[in-house]
């Protein structure tokens, strides 16, 4: 890409089920029980416990990644002194989609005013790292983060502007995970933006990194699983 182009069930609870009919278990019995329940569901019970998808399962680990990190770290080659054409690494917030509805594109919020961004206007070539060390998934495991079982993915590509249909899809992607970002500043310039992946690599186990074709990506069935992570 040339620089220019950048440029501008409620669920109903159980118990008011065929238990509420129950003499064993009394209306007020029932509605406590339904508090308790959806008191535990919000603090995180054991049900939400992470599964993963299996490691053998490689392309549904990666899109798992992808969707569970709400954050990456973006390599760049850097245009800016005393560093200029040194690798360049940035945090950014990212979201390839709603919850439950990632479709794998990791979609960004930008402006030019950041120098990272500067750095793509001149090379549009990027890395992005997203962990789950960045969740609970890793802590509660007790896996550090370089660990081999601390999955991780490196994805490789370009990065572009987004428009037309697209551009509400990366809004809503975004919005819907970091609602703060409605309220930065407009006179910012921002827009949306997508990383164009044509290399993928997964660290989910030991035996070494492994490779994922953006079109095996893309084909995999979403495993969005039930992450027991911080929103």
């Amino acid at each position: 890409m040339a620089a220019a182009d950048w440029l501008p069930r409620s669920r109903n609870c159980p118990a008011l089920g065929s238990e509420f009919q129950s003499p064993e278990m009394s209306p007020m019995a029932a509605l406590s029980y339904c508090g308790v329940s959806v008191l535990l569901l919000l603090m995180g019970a054991p049900s939400g416990r992470a599964h993963i998808p299996p490691h053998n399962e490689t392309a549904r680990v990666a899109r798992f990644v992808a969707h569970h990190c709400d954050w990456g770290a973006l390599a760049t080659i850097s245009s800016h002194e005393p560093v200029r054409g040194q690798p360049f690494a940035n945090v950014f917030s990212i979201s390839d989609g709603a919850r439950g509805h990632g479709s794998g594109v990791p979609y960004f919020y930008l402006t030019t005013m950041e120098i990272s961004v500067q750095d793509l206007q001149e090379n549009a070539n990027a890395s992005l790292t997203m962990s789950l060390a960045q969740t609970r998934y890793c802590r509660e495991k007790h896996y550090d983060p370089q660990s081999p079982l601390c999955a991780h993915i490196i994805l490789s590509g370009n990065m572009e502007k987004v428009d037309g249909k697209e551009n509400a899809t990366a809004k809503h992607a975004l919005f819907s995970r970091h609602p703060e970002m409605i309220k930065w500043p407009h006179d910012h310039n921002w827009f949306f933006a997508k990383l164009n992946i044509t290399n993928i690599w997964v660290l989910d186990y030991f035996g070494g990194i492994k490779t994922v074709t953006p079109d095996e990506y893309y084909k995999a069935k979403p495993w969005f699983g039930s992450l027991n992570i911080e929103d």
